[in-house]
């Protein structure tokens, strides 16, 4: 068996490696090591693992990504541009990056003689700004009105691609969606919402778990964007893995479907409900400053990951005291701590 993952030296792009290289499977880490830290997790592979594979590719280059993929059995297309801000800024790159280079893996799967099967990692901001679920204010965090929707958002929740981020990856969602019917494709699709854990260099951006941890241990302030009630329902990225793993083994029942994917109620926080649990996992106290809202900013998004667990009987098991836990540890270790302490 052969597995390729593009943005493979990425946050959860290293976590697959890492899950796999231990199964003792050949591996091969695609990434062209934009984002910074990535190199640093890149060597913790080699390290690790030295039998990994690594090809310093762009998936804007098929050729390469045509020749590099042959022979694969199982391909996770991790690699994109993961910021609204950025998109914002250059919207022309994060389509050619997330729009064009989703097609260009599709066509370079398609192209084998054997396709592999293909795990697509898509977001909830498909959703868009979700204005149509009518939104209530409580004290520390934003909810929604309709009882209905308070478990959480289904797949077939109304697609609003906001954001020119929303818009590319949501293009990319549903060609990854469309070769499964077109062309017969093993293809899984997972629209995740707030990853965090080990292996991510959090920004301002994207990854605010990590970025605001990283903030509160070198004692910098933290901005936050609105009023801080904004609610997102956090996902540790082990079990993240676990669902993959799991989703791939019932390939045959999941195959061409689309899955929202979460931590769910139980594990959802707003981001001034997440602050004291940082401090005390931390051992510091928080600095904070508000800032305006950022275009295409959910008010909430919690998910429904019912069908997953219907499917193929996932579920998240890690508590954010114990995610935000191993996190800590991460950060600290010699592997992180030049970028982010």
């Amino acid at each position: 068996m052969k597995i390729l993952i593009t943005g493979g030296a990425g946050f959860i792009g290293t976590n697959i490696a890492d899950y796999y290289l231990k199964q003792g499977i050949e591996t091969d880490v695609y990434d062209n090591l934009s984002r910074p830290g990535v190199e640093k997790n890149l060597a913790w592979l080699k390290k690790t693992h030295p039998k990994v594979v690594f090809h310093k590719a762009d998936i804007r280059d098929f050729e390469t990504l045509k020749r590099k993929i042959e022979g694969t059995d199982l391909l996770f297309h991790m690699a994109s541009q993961v910021a609204v801000t950025s998109s914002v800024a250059d919207p022309r790159t994060d389509f050619e990056i997330n729009a064009l280079g989703t097609l260009n893996v599709l066509e370079a799967a398609r192209a084998q003689k054997n396709p592999p099967i293909m795990v697509y990692a898509s977001t909830n901001k498909v959703y868009g700004g979700m204005e149509n679920a009518y939104i209530i204010k409580k004290k520390t965090r934003y909810d929604f009105a309709d009882r209905r929707l308070r478990r959480g958002i289904k797949e077939d929740f109304q697609l609003d691609f906001h954001s020119p981020y929303g818009c590319s990856k949501g293009a990319g969602d549903q060609y990854v969606h469309d070769y499964a019917r077109i062309y017969g494709l093993r293809t899984l699709v997972f629209r995740q919402s707030c990853i965090y854990g080990d292996f991510q260099f959090g920004n301002a951006d994207q990854g605010w778990v990590a970025h605001f941890m990283r903030k509160l241990l070198r004692g910098k302030t933290i901005t936050i964007y609105g009023d801080g009630k904004q609610v997102r329902d956090l996902l540790y990225v082990r079990d993240l893995v676990d669902c993959y793993v799991r989703a791939i083994a019932k390939i045959s029942k999941t195959s061409g479907r689309v899955y929202n994917i979460g931590g769910g109620r139980r594990y959802s926080v707003s981001l001034i409900e997440l602050l004291p649990l940082l401090e005390r996992e931390c051992k510091a106290v928080a600095k904070i400053r508000f800032s305006q809202w950022r275009p295409g900013d959910q008010r909430v998004y919690i998910t429904d990951y019912s069908m997953a667990g219907q499917d193929f009987g996932w579920k998240p098991t890690t508590p954010i005291g114990r995610g935000l836990n191993n996190l800590h540890q991460w950060m600290t270790t010699s592997h992180a701590q030049s970028s982010m302490i």
